[in-house]
């Protein structure tokens, strides 16, 4: 009997992780019906991180926070014990901005700060930030605010929401922060080795993604720079040029800088978190996958993890995806025996979004009847039971 493990991130826009998995698992199932098909979706840090976490058996714990722009959002936080697994897209994330309208310099990081600071009250002592996603370049200022953070103006007035404000900085006051986070250990999922400032910065290189224009991406990047040296003045050290500093805007800087974070790359992490080393043993095949396969699938993304891990465990790995971009030598260079896209079979891409499950199943059952060892096709089941030959 074969056994697979479809470990996919989501299909952006279009399918969840774990309905990709269960797509693909159909198909298979239909090919090779004595198969047996697990599905362990994963992402990489950003948007389906908590998803990924729940599938995995961890517990959803609801709250309202507040969004990149302030007002109220309900999200959710994933615990197992004194563990808690938090997703800044989804509370301080370009897809919670109100109408989609992008607010370069006033966007917040402080629902973030917010959602780590209810699970600490809950009892978590270990967090996980998947950072990936954020809509604003505050340095991770709201973050901390929420998290017990004084910061305050000439006057003693907060100095308010977003990078812009930054400038502001005449006071820091960081202890009632330290109680709160005192014992609790923080790691962040962080894809990126940007520092906080200069021309590979976090409002340089990210900036514009957020809405911001040449002006506004130098005024972001000079505030920054006084943020940091500002906090570097209090901590007595400055971290600005820290690899992963200028992620999310700035917040792997404070997460670094004062709540004392270790980075570890996204998808490694994750694959920690679902147990993925226990799944893949004795598995005949992974199928890993997302939306488009590209360049920067190799740099950190969900399916370039899951094809490492996998053949360090000696198991063939192959892709789904809507569109593969990458050459046959640069997916083998990378691990994968194959990449099947949905844009190979159906043309249209309106229909690949529309019909990506079916399409998925599809897929599933030529990679069942292209690389599935042994057992009866689903041919050979119709040929039986029809009393026909093959």
């Amino acid at each position: 009997m074969a056994r697979v493990l479809i470990a996919s991130d989501k299909f952006k826009g279009s399918l969840t992780a774990a309905q990709v998995g269960a797509a693909v698992r159909a198909g298979i199932r239909r090919a090779r019906p004595d198969a047996e098909v697990s599905v362990v979706p994963v992402a990489d840090g950003g948007d389906g991180t908590v998803a990924a976490a729940l599938a995995a058996g961890f517990d959803a714990v609801p709250l309202t926070a507040s969004g990149p722009t302030g007002e109220p959002v309900l999200t959710a936080y994933a615990r197992r014990d004194d563990l808690a697994v938090i997703e800044m897209a989804d509370v301080s994330g370009l897809v919670r901005l109100p109408d989609g309208l992008l607010r370069p310099m006033t966007a917040t990081s402080r629902g973030t700060g917010e959602v780590i600071a209810a699970a600490v009250a809950a009892g978590c002592r270990r967090i996980v930030l998947g950072i990936g996603g954020s809509a604003g370049t505050d340095g991770g200022a709201g973050m901390l605010e929420a998290l017990g953070a004084r910061l305050l103006d000439a006057d003693g007035y907060p100095i308010g929401d977003g990078g812009a404000a930054l400038t502001r900085v005449a006071t820091i006051d960081l202890s009632a922060l330290r109680e709160l986070m005192s014992g609790v250990e923080v790691t962040v999922a962080c894809d990126v080795d940007n520092p906080l400032t200069g021309p590979y910065g976090a409002a340089a290189v990210y900036g514009p993604q957020k809405g911001a224009d040449p002006a506004q991406v130098a005024e972001l990047d000079a505030a920054l720079g006084q943020w940091a040296q500002r906090l570097a003045a209090e901590i007595g050290s400055d971290r600005r040029e820290t690899a992963g500093a200028g992620a999310a805007g700035g917040v792997g800087f404070a997460a670094l800088a004062v709540l004392g974070a270790t980075l570890r790359p996204g998808i490694e992490l994750m694959l920690d978190l679902v147990g993925f080393e226990d799944q893949v043993a004795g598995v005949d095949l992974v199928i890993t996958g997302e939306g488009k396969l590209d360049e920067q699938t190799l740099h950190g993304k969900a399916p370039a993890g899951v094809a490492a891990a996998a053949r360090l465990a000696g198991v063939p790995v192959v892709a789904v995806c809507g569109r593969n971009t990458l050459p046959e030598s640069t997916l083998h260079a990378a691990g994968f025996a194959a990449a099947y896209s949905l844009i190979e079979i159906e043309p249209d891409e309106q229909r690949c979004l529309t019909a990506g499950a079916m399409l998925l199943q599809q897929l599933g059952f030529r990679i069942a009847e292209d690389h599935l060892p042994g057992g009866p096709s689903a041919a050979a089941v119709a040929a039986e039971q029809s009393g026909g030959a093959l």
